[in-house]
């Protein structure tokens, strides 16, 4: 089947020829034909020199690049690359771990699938497609990984529901492709986690905060320690395992839940945790030395570009209060995973929250996410998570 071309302005080639895998609708001049969203397209520079072949979709992102070879992106093409990604997932060590089954499997953009991500809970693989193009191959994503992990496999579900582009008009069904499960438990770092892939955010579980808890882990011991946003609470149960006390809290009955559900399932009935349902803000109010390590991991605050300034604002917000009122000599977790807030700008935001408390603190650690969540050198916007360890006078 032909595919469509499209050729890009005059100097708009820069961007894909510094392999950068996105090409913007700005930059493009014609299109030779009438693409669906999802279609392959070719795209060629102002001179007719070809450049790169990927998935099409109307909106600000115009093609999501696979190749910059001229090649057919083929069940072969795709086994590949996802062969690449779980061969160097391998090289991590994290197949046949005893203290960790969990990780991401795939991550996108950073292992040149843009639009495809898949996580891997204890031999079940857990896929989200973020564009029409990439679901529609979900079936054959289900067969390559059985094909490549064998044994290894009991399960592959699609999750793709709440994440294919809305304008598209798809009504995805989150689904099994292959085997059945019910929801189970992983390990992390030695801590157990129940995983219920159906009713979680993302695919189930924060994967990418794995190396970031176990830090967590290093600053608790004697502290009186508040998880904000605690989801999961799988920050809380890396924190009890030496803390004085801990205290979650979140918005969501349903997490709240889980996360006393977590720590049980690590510690039994133990009175140093307790549970908040109620809004983060609110709760930050009155909280004046009950803590000497907060955990700040919110949801994100900007997903586009056009409210990253009120986004920022929230980041300040929510640090100043933090850093108002936790103890002399306290630490503070702080996260941002919105991928239009750069690293600079977020500690912008931490800086500003600090300079208006008048406190006097310090940057113990800067943080990102995992290698299982590799940034593509070529792609600054894969490098979403950021986070510091900030200790306060």
């Amino acid at each position: 089947m032909q595919r469509i071309k499209i050729v890009l302005k005059s100097g708009k080639d820069q961007s894909p020829r510094r392999f950068h895998p996105w090409i913007f609708s700005g930059a493009i001049k014609k299109i030779y034909g009438n693409p669906v969203e999802g279609d392959l397209v070719d795209v060629y520079d102002n001179k007719d020199e070809f450049l790169a072949v990927g998935h099409y979709q109307p909106g600000s992102i115009a093609v999501r690049i696979l190749s910059f070879k001229d090649v057919i992106p083929d069940i072969d093409f795709f086994t590949e690359r996802i062969k690449s990604a779980i061969e160097y997932r391998r090289s991590l060590g994290l197949f046949g771990n005893n203290q960790t089954n969990v990780y991401r499997l795939v991550h996108a953009e950073g292992d040149d699938l843009p639009g495809l991500i898949i996580d891997f809970y204890n031999s079940v693989a857990v896929m989200q497609m973020h564009s029409v193009g990439m679901y529609r191959l979900r079936k054959e994503f289900a067969v390559i990984l059985k094909s490549l992990l064998g044994d290894e496999l009991k399960a592959v579900y699609d999750k793709s529901e709440g994440t294919i582009p809305h304008m598209s008009g798809i009504a995805g069904v989150n689904e099994f492709l292959y085997g059945n499960s019910d929801p189970v438990v992983v390990t992390e770092n030695g801590y157990q986690f129940k995983i219920d892939w159906t009713t979680g955010q993302k695919t189930g579980f924060f994967i990418d905060q794995r190396e970031n808890r176990k830090l967590l882990g290093e600053y608790t011991e004697g502290r009186s320690v508040l998880n904000m946003f605690g989801y999961t609470g799988a920050f809380s149960v890396y924190a009890m395992k030496n803390a004085s006390m801990v205290h979650t809290v979140d918005s969501s009955a349903s997490a709240i839940y889980l996360a006393d559900e977590n720590v049980k399932l690590n510690y039994g009935e133990d009175k140093r945790h307790e549970s908040f349902k109620t809004d983060a803000f609110e709760y930050l109010n009155d909280i004046k030395n009950k803590y000497d390590l907060i955990i700040l991991d919110p949801p994100a605050f900007a997903k586009h570009n056009n409210v990253l300034a009120n986004a920022l604002q929230g980041y300040k917000r929510l640090n100043m209060k933090a850093i108002e009122q936790i103890r002399p000599g306290g630490i503070i977790f702080t996260f941002s995973c919105s991928q239009v807030v750069t690293r600079e700008n977020f500690r912008k935001s931490v800086f500003a929250a600090s300079a208006n408390t008048g406190r006097r603190v310090r940057i113990l650690h800067q943080m990102s996410q995992p290698p299982d969540h590799p940034i593509n050198i070529y792609h600054p916007e894969s490098e979403y998570l950021k986070g510091l360890v900030i200790y306060v006078e």
